[in-house]
């Protein structure tokens, strides 16, 4: 058991089966008699539907069923819901127009479901649906949020100038005051650039209908099956929600795009009770393009004004965010209160005011993708800080650490909602800058002019809310549903031990780091502990996976059961030891009479907790807890990262030569798994910075719409990180963890920026959009020399 605990760097439990193909997948489930689904879906962006022709496929071979919107609606099947109330500035709701689960005489963006055929093969679908026949009249499209907000294009009817909201925080007054005021304003304008999540494994649903039970089952791919649960039945009237089973088996990854119950998986469901068949469906690569809930897409100006000492005064943002056609679960949540509260970041500016208005396009529907708003603040806010830095010749790390919050003066409560827990931005940004090397620059810099190269050096001080949860909060702030986790802790009567979690993993190492937290507690060697999640069958209740909350809230619930545990079997172990209960401590998995030498292991225990022979009177056979976990707030992790880069001024082609990530996420419970986690989140941060953009062209279609044209980061886009970390404890819970899972995607993209910029500021650069591809490097750089001629 040495060495298993929390803070040991061992190796994950599940890779045995994920590295020799022995995993359990939806798209590896099977049942009998099993039928295939292939959904029709609309190649217009914007178009009237004037007539929907069934009969040839339905007539075609090997047909069970052919469905179209008007078969659910009368089916009984709600439209999909927006999760999340936001108001805006006047006090008006958000515009919500119905999103149906198929077209309801109009398709809004290309992609959207408009029928479902049923055939006992793929292929007799896939030959099925070709066989539909839909009547468009095409419609102009706007595919702009921009220019969205002055098109003649109208989406909808009930949201005049295609706005959802026209949203704010902060005091505005003091902002402009501050601004008015400041001896130095810098000016910037950025855009975060919208992506494709493309997790692994592509969305995939098998669901299963009992008749003589009414009971229906849905395996799918999701990040959190007990709210697809909700969502499907007290939303979309699917079925009643103890009728209803979500099994979400191995997730071949997510990144926030399978929070959400998409209209395909529920169209299944909904079709294997009508058929009476099992149903499956697997995305096509091309469908996941197209449907999967897409992130980002901010057009932002924003001012910083500064005093004479380069002090933070006031910070005015105003963004523009593409919600894509309709309103996603949580779309209106990512550009309002998951981003302007964080536009604080680690600095003590006094004013900040936050405009954002939320636009509908013809384009796929937005929504969270890794840190969802947090990214995008922490992008624009280090950009304009790095951009202020090189207006007024201050040191772009000592401008920053002049402006962080101090490490005595937490809590913190920031201008815009937060109170942050604890933290050392300073120490963060002190030793990135020391393994960075950064005042040895300069003769990097030399050396790479030697070589016809330019070299520059970007910082990003972040920090972010993880541990979404707080159920109070959430609700004050337009929430639908709670934050909170729960976990049962059940020793068997051999002293094996199984925890259940509504906490969900898609490749983050629960079944690893959750057994070393019950090793740790219990005493159990961790090759017998068993973690237990995705089936809303055999886990009472939770709320999944998402905001790097699975450790700081789910992991919490389990503690708080372990605790439970342990009480409990004091009062056992001081029965059988004849010793008073206030005698007994626990400590490595042994009950210890206080001055003696008698002691009990906790399997022992636990085996008389199930054979109760000799038993205190009024204690309960068994050893099985359970408990509920609502945290007060937020954790607040926080770092800083510095990127360094060659650019080849002839091609555009950018090097990422030096990376290095400091992070405080607290506690670490496994660092191994925390190191890949910032690996994986650098990555898919260095993705957008250079590589993926989603470009959709004038009339709607997705120009970017397979990996031939969508650029993902490989192993040649990056170097090996240097990752360390500094540490202060969260005082939110026992654990004092964190959260990692995030931080590398939101530091890593202004630190790229910001390092490009540097490197080509000599020749008159100041700014660089996403992704910086060598085509865009290279335009800047003419640009800016033709500007100087």
């Amino acid at each position: 058991m040495t060495g298993t605990g929390i803070g040991a760097s061992i190796p994950r439990k599940e890779d045995y089966r994920f590295l020799t193909g022995t995993g359990r997948y939806v798209d590896d489930i099977n049942l009998r008699g099993q039928a295939h689904a292939c959904f029709v879906r609309s190649p217009h962006a914007h178009a009237e539907i004037k007539s929907i022709k069934t009969d040839k496929a339905k007539s075609a071979s090997g047909v069970v069923a052919v469905f179209t919107g008007e078969d659910l609606t009368a089916g009984g099947l709600g439209p999909q819901p927006c999760g999340w109330s936001v108001s805006s500035k006047n006090g008006d709701p958000h515009v919500a127009p119905a999103f149906p689960l198929m077209a309801d005489g109009k398709v809004r963006y290309v992609g959207e479901n408009v029928a479902l055929v049923v055939a006992d093969t793929l292929a007799e679908a896939k030959s099925a649906a070709e066989l539909v026949e839909v009547d468009y009249k095409p419609l102009s499209a706007v595919t702009s949020a921009s220019t969205a907000l002055n098109s003649d294009v109208q989406l909808h009817d009930d949201a005049p100038g295609n706005l959802s909201f026209d949203w704010e925080l902060g005091d505005k007054a003091a902002a402009d005051e501050a601004i008015a005021n400041a001896k130095h304003v810098t000016k910037i304008e950025v855009v975060n650039n919208r992506v494709v999540p493309n997790a692994m494994e592509p969305r995939a649903a098998l669901a299963d209908y009992n008749p003589g039970t009414q009971e229906l089952t849905l395996y799918t791919t999701s990040q959190n099956p007990h709210l697809a649960r909700l969502v499907l039945t007290a939303f979309l009237q699917l079925a009643p929600e103890h009728k209803l089973r979500v099994v979400a088996p191995d997730v071949g990854g997510g990144f926030g795009s399978k929070v959400f119950i998409y209209a395909d998986e529920t169209a299944v469901a909904w079709a294997a009770r009508a058929t009476g068949r099992p149903i499956k469906w697997t995305a096509e690569r091309s469908e996941s393009f197209l449907t999967d809930r897409h992130g980002r897409d901010h057009v932002t100006t924003a001012e910083l004004a500064l005093d004479d000492n380069g002090k933070f005064l006031g910070l005015k943002v105003n963004t523009v965010a593409d919600l894509g056609s309709y309103l996603s679960l949580l779309g209106t949540a990512i550009p309002t209160w998951l981003y302007g509260p964080l536009l604080a970041g680690p600095y003590t500016t006094p004013a900040i005011y936050c405009n954002v208005k939320g636009v509908f396009t013809n384009t796929a529907p937005t929504d969270a993708v890794r840190g969802a708003g947090r990214p995008e603040a922490t992008y624009l806010l280090e950009r304009i800080v790095d951009k202020a830095a090189r207006e007024t010749g201050i040191d772009q790390a000592d401008l920053r650490k002049r402006n962080m919050i101090a490490n005595d003066a937490f809590p913190y409560q920031t201008p815009v909602v937060h109170v942050y827990d604890s933290g050392d931005y300073g120490a963060s940004l002190d030793k990135a800058s020391d393994l960075a090397d950064i005042s040895g620059i300069s003769g990097r810099r030399a050396k790479s002019e030697k070589a016809g190269k330019l070299r520059g050096i970007g910082i990003s001080s972040y920090i972010e809310a993880c541990g979404i949860a707080p159920s109070a909060a959430a609700g004050a702030i337009g929430g639908g549903v709670g934050g909170w986790e729960s976990a049962q802790v059940r020793f068997n009567p051999t002293g094996s031990v199984e925890v259940f979690t509504g906490s969900h993993a898609h490749g983050q190492g629960h079944d690893t780091t959750f057994a070393q937290i019950v090793s740790e507690g219990l005493g159990v060697p961790i090759e017998n502990v068993e973690i237990i999640h995705g089936d809303t069958q055999r886990h009472q209740f939770g709320m999944g996976t998402y905001g790097s909350r699975s450790l700081v809230v789910g992991g919490t619930a389990i503690v708080k059961a372990m605790d439970k545990i342990v009480d409990k079997g004091k009062k056992i172990a001081a029965h059988l030891m004849e010793a008073a209960e206030a005698d007994i401590e626990f400590d490595g998995g042994n009950y210890t009479v206080v001055g003696t030498d008698k002691s009990l292991n906790i399997a022992e225990v636990a085996f008389a907790a199930y054979v109760p022979h000799n038993y205190p009177e009024g204690v309960e056979p068994g050893l099985d807890e359970n408990a509920f976990y609502d945290p007060l707030n937020f954790s607040f992790p926080a770092g800083t990262h510095v990127c360094e880069v060659e650019v080849d001024p002839d091609t555009g082609e950018v090097e990422i030569v030096n990376y290095v990530a400091v992070d405080d996420f607290g506690t670490l419970i496994n660092p191994l798994i925390v190191g890949g986690q910032v690996h994986g989140g650098i990555v898919h941060g260095v993705g957008q910075a250079m590589l993926e953009h989603t470009v959709y062209d004038s009339e709607g279609q997705l120009a970017s719409g397979s990996f031939m044209d969508y650029a993902m980061p490989r192993a040649d886009n990056v170097p090996s990180f240097n990752v360390d970390y500094t540490k202060t404890e969260s005082p939110m819970n026992p654990l004092g963890a964190k959260g990692c899972g995030e931080a590398g995607a939101i530091a890593s993209p202004p630190a790229l920026i910001n390092a490009i910029v540097d490197a080509l500021g000599p020749l008159g650069v100041t700014n660089v959009d996403m992704p910086a591809t060598p085509s865009r490097v290279w335009q800047a750089i003419q640009s800016a020399r033709a500007a100087a001629e």
